[in-house]
């Protein structure tokens, strides 16, 4: 997907300071941050949205989930809490078209968001 942002990172054509990465995700600061605390976890694998998963992508799901844990202990969230949000569609707020679930902590959070 030469014109997915995502992918461009994936495939090393735009450079980001990568907090995490194996074989399947990468995780990295948010550009424009929403909190003290905001991180973007992607498959590596180009698939849209939540929205476009199959059963073969359960495995994936599962290893998203936790890398977001682990990126939210690592930067000493757990105790505080977090909230982890993936967007699903343009009314939902997603404007990058790949798949991608963000890691927001150090700040209060009110319910319900948006």
């Amino acid at each position: 997907m030469a014109e997915c942002i995502f992918c461009q990172i994936v495939e090393g054509a735009i450079p980001t300071k990568k907090i995490y990465e194996d074989e399947q995700v990468i995780a990295f600061d948010d550009i424009n941050p929403q909190a003290r605390v905001h991180i973007l976890v992607i498959p590596k694998l180009h698939v849209v949205s939540l929205d476009d998963t199959e059963d073969t992508h359960a495995a994936l799901l599962g290893k998203l989930m936790v890398v977001c844990a682990k990126m939210a202990r690592e930067r000493g969230l757990a105790e505080s809490g977090y909230r982890v949000v993936t967007n699903i569609g343009r009314e939902a707020g997603q404007t990058v078209l790949h798949l991608h679930l963000h890691v927001l902590g150090g700040r209060s959070f009110t319910w319900p968001p948006g």
